[in-house]
């Protein structure tokens, strides 16, 4: 698989939706995919389709398509899907909960190793298998047990501390909900950020223009 730097950020957006197409057609017990087919599942072209597998290496065949099953593995090697880096999840809330919960289920990519929270009513309630912890410990966990990834779902005034907590035991890479931009703080992290509000406003904005677009 012959890689290249600096793969664009929409390339690597697409790549989550290529291995969840290419998993349904697994299911469906379809072995072979045309670059056309997959773009119409992605509402893309076919050119784009095989430009975005270009930036990893040569998957298809001429006439016959990509195997499903060799795609589909390539995609999770890009990924690292297999890699099970351990994380934590620091606010257990709702939003926390159903994070966590997602996170178990799924097993792809991140192991769930701990969960914790500063309200002492949580501490010692499970989120499936996972006892919540106080976060007074946290350093400590996270040192014994290798973490590499925090999955922050805590208010945006609480990030400021709690980051820098973390990062002073060397984590460097967040799922961060909280609203609070740690890549402007620390230069060397790797950050995804979830706006869940930016998603809604985003949903408003394509229900707003096609209703506009029926009045005209």
């Amino acid at each position: 698989m012959a890689k290249r730097k600096n793969i664009s950020s929409s390339v690597i957006r697409r790549l989550p939706r290529y291995y969840r197409f290419l998993r349904d057609l697994d299911k469906e017990g379809i072995t072979h995919v045309s670059s056309n087919e997959l773009a119409k599942r992605m509402r893309s072209t076919a050119s784009q389709v095989r430009q975005d597998f270009n930036c990893f290496g040569e998957f298809g065949q001429q006439g016959i398509g990509y195997s499903v099953a060799q795609l589909r593995e390539e995609i999770e090697n890009i990924l690292g899907i297999k890699c099970h880096y351990p994380a934590i999840l620091v606010g257990a809330g709702n939003i926390g909960t159903a994070i966590a919960n997602q996170v178990v289920f799924e097993n792809r990519c991140f192991d769930l190793v701990g969960v914790f929270d500063k309200d002492p009513r949580k501490i010692g309630n499970h989120i499936g298998e996972i006892v919540i912890m106080t976060t007074d410990n946290i350093e400590n966990f996270c040192e014994k047990n290798h973490v590499m990834t925090a999955i922050l779902c805590v208010p945006k005034s609480a990030v400021d501390g709690l980051s820098e907590r973390l990062y002073n035991v060397g984590i460097r890479s967040f799922w961060n909900f909280s609203h609070y931009d740690l890549s402007v703080k620390y230069k060397d992290v790797i950050v995804e950020n979830v706006h869940l509000s930016d998603s809604l406003m985003r949903l408003c904005f394509k229900i707003n223009r096609e209703l506009s677009e029926e009045d005209n």
